[in-house]
């Protein structure tokens, strides 16, 4: 699986992510799901079990992240019996990084063999009906970046035979698979978790969004705005990658009259609800791998 998805990457990022792979292989580190945390939902990897931690700083070429509540780990073991690589913490393109850099993570994430991802992420609420504190399974996201995150990075960016047979559902289209978005609606049921569905949109930051585009961004039809996700995604999907998309909805769109917000209170959210979200995810990993 590993040398089936190198060969998808071009020429000058291959090497770099099968330095990284090889590294962490050379640990024990493999699994059948993937996770990445957002901002202060770093907590689920403490429930991993026989865990192996490494920071990013010892991974050849990875960079750790700047941003509070990013812990900059991956960590390898078991969960809810379920063999699973996380990482808890991700990088962010508003910390400055090109996209070679940013994406190197997911990359090796992908190329360590996992079949389906969970990516997690703090977000502001634009549905009027959200409230700090849910959670909504990621149906569909717009990635308002204005750069493709994978640009220089494919072996054939228009797509290739092999992305069309590793690929699950064969298209962007089929972004998030509606299968595993079910099962998360029905694990947060049975924890009595509320959840949402609804579209993700991607933004640049970091920057807190101004009341014209939270107005542009309700009318083209988000419930919920973050800054990462999408580039991510992407690049798991054109690797073979089945991603599940999971926000935590941390705070209501600023708009006349709301409090200033700042990172500070996001990760105030999160820390709130991040037992909620590790049951859920523990209560949801069982039946992604299920025949």
């Amino acid at each position: 699986m590993m040398s089936d998805r190198l060969q998808l990457l071009s020429d000058q990022w291959k090497d770099r992510v099968a330095e990284a792979v090889t590294f962490l292989q050379g640990r024990g580190f493999a699994g059948r799901v993937g996770l990445v945390l957002g901002s202060g939902l770093g907590n689920f990897a403490d429930a991993v079990e026989d865990a192996v931690r490494i920071d990013y700083g010892d991974i050849p070429d990875f960079h750790s992240p700047t941003v509070a509540m990013h812990s900059g780990r991956m960590v390898c073991g078991q969960a809810a019996g379920v063999q699973v690589v996380v990482m808890q913490g991700r990088l962010h393109p508003y910390e400055g990084l090109p996209h070679d850099e940013l994406l190197l993570p997911t990359a090796v994430l992908a190329c360590l063999g996992i079949e389906v991802a969970v990516v997690t992420n703090a977000a502001g609420g634009l549905n009027r009906y959200y409230v700090p504190g849910d959670l909504m399974v990621i149906r569909d996201q717009i990635d308002l970046h204005l750069h493709d995150p994978l640009r220089g990075l494919l072996a054939e960016p228009m797509g290739s035979a092999e992305a069309a047979e590793l690929g699950r559902r064969g298209g962007m289209a089929d972004m998030f698979d509606p299968e595993p978005a079910r099962k998360l609606v029905e694990a947060a049921a049975r924890c009595g978790v509320p959840m949402h569905s609804g579209t993700y949109a991607s933004m640049p930051g970091p920057a807190y969004e101004a009341k014209a585009e939270i107005g542009m961004l309700r009318r083209i039809g988000c419930d919920a705005v973050g800054m990462s996700t999408a580039p991510e995604t992407v690049l798991l999907k054109r690797l073979g990658v089945t991603p599940v998309g999971l926000s935590c909805i941390t705070n209501p769109a600023r708009e006349t009259g709301q409090p200033e917000l700042s990172h500070a209170d996001v990760v105030e959210v999160g820390a709130m609800v991040r037992d909620r979200m590790a049951t859920l995810l523990l209560e949801f990993l069982p039946q992604l791998v299920r025949a």
